[in-house]
């Protein structure tokens, strides 16, 4: 992945597209925080699955300054996230239907025998290890919660 984002920046300034130069180069810093943080913990550079929540924080970060920018009446600003947002779509693999997280968060509480709320934390993880960037969990969360009462 990280070659991936390489040749999207060499792209980005080829093509003189500040807007998707700047994501990109946000991309790569984030994940660069994170090596750094994992080198204290004595653990390797970022794994791609790393990467994809880094990317999916990413984005659940700017639709939260888009929705801020558009009840503070600065429409620009959220177009500007949103356009942040679309570029960091393109390095993600699609996302699951509601009703995939539906039939995959069926197949993990039998996998793992959850029994009620208490396993949800079990259930969760799994998930996230299973398909990361590939899902909503807060979506997958409210699922669950619904499945397991």
């Amino acid at each position: 992945m990280r070659e991936q984002f390489a040749n999207a920046l060499k792209e980005a300034l080829k093509a003189r597209d500040s807007r998707r130069t700047s994501t990109v180069r946000l991309i790569q810093a984030a994940i660069k925080d994170r090596d750094i943080a994992n080198r204290g913990q004595i653990k390797g550079p970022a794994s791609d699955d790393e990467i994809m929540q880094i990317l999916a924080k990413m984005i659940k970060q700017r639709e939260e300054s888009a929705r801020v920018y558009d009840q503070g009446g600065r429409p620009e600003l959220a177009e500007q996230e949103r356009q942040e947002i679309a570029i960091i779509n393109e390095f993600l693999p699609e996302q699951f239907s509601e009703e995939k997280v539906r039939e995959l968060c069926v197949s993990i509480i039998q996998e793992t025998g959850a029994q009620g709320l208490r396993d949800m934390g079990k259930c969760m993880n799994a998930l996230k290890e299973r398909y990361p960037g590939q899902m909503d969990f807060a979506k997958a969360s409210s699922i669950l919660k619904e499945l397991l009462k």
